[in-house]
């Protein structure tokens, strides 16, 4: 009898199939298992695991992941990575903040990001290309206020953009080349103030962008700012970050008016 026209019954088939479902099924459950979702990186990110933060950011393909990828790759980069991997880190996460933008143009977050990614990578680079960066910053800045006009963190970002260059610059050559203003920098962080008054990175950076405009003029204001973001309860392993940075902050204006002192006393 040929083989091609055997019949199989049915009840020895069933079987056969009802495995196969059963695998199939025991592999999407183990595929749902190990499926990383923005929860998990917001943990890794929470308890200061931002490398991993990052890449599972990154691996969702999403804005909202992209954009917690590049924030975490910027801090373990500033903070936590060697110094020579910097500059390479912060790369990668300028490319996961444009990842971000294009995702979903509208996410005022993944501009913010893009911003501080670029603003941060201009740091390690020379001062001509930093130049170029500049208004890259700002734009990106405005495109998140733009979106959402309520987002504290872009104010504050605005302000530091302003205080820096003026710090860096001088005030008339900062407002000439670039538009950069005194009054608009403290515009910008008294709205990051009155949006976020319990977030501890406003008071802090806030303090650090008074002191580039003028650390005699505004060092009691910096002084107060800074006190008040080290009372702030540490949320995460980043604002603990934060807390030593104004701890640090708070020492180094304090240990520069006693050697002011200690100059006024030698006349």
């Amino acid at each position: 009898m040929n083989s091609r026209n055997k019949h199989y019954p049915v009840n020895a088939i069933c079987p056969f199939f009802s495995c196969c479902l059963v695998f199939v099924y025991v592999l999407a459950l183990i595929g749902v298992a190990h499926a990383k979702t923005i929860d998990e990186a917001k943990m890794a990110y929470t308890q200061g695991r931002f490398a991993e933060a990052a890449r599972v950011g990154e691996s969702l393909g999403t804005s909202q992941g992209f954009v917690l990828s590049a924030k975490s790759l910027s801090v373990h980069a500033n903070y936590i990575a060697k110094k020579g991997e910097k500059k390479e880190l912060l790369e990668q996460a300028v490319t996961l903040a444009r990842k971000a933008v294009t995702s979903d143009p509208n996410n005022a977050d993944a501009h913010l990001q893009l911003a501080r990614a670029i603003g941060r990578r201009a740091e390690t680079v020379g001062v001509f290309e930093a130049a170029g960066q500049v208004e890259k910053i700002r734009e990106s800045t405005e495109n998140a206020l733009r979106i959402n006009p309520e987002l504290p963190a872009a104010h504050l970002s605005l302000g530091r953009w302003h205080s820096e260059l003026i710090g860096a610059m001088g005030s008339f050559i900062a407002r000439t080349v670039y538009g950069a203003r005194k009054k608009d920098a403290i515009a910008s962080f008294e709205r990051a103030l009155a949006l976020a008054p319990n977030a501890k990175s406003v008071p802090l950076q806030y303090a650090l962008g008074l002191l580039a405009l003028d650390n005699f003029q505004y060092r009691k204001k910096a002084r107060d700012l800074l006190m008040r973001s080290i009372g702030l309860p540490a949320k995460d392993a980043y604002e603990r970050i934060l807390h030593a940075e104004a701890v640090a902050a708070l020492n180094s204006l304090n240990e520069s008016e006693d050697d002011d002192e200690d100059d006024d006393d030698d006349y």
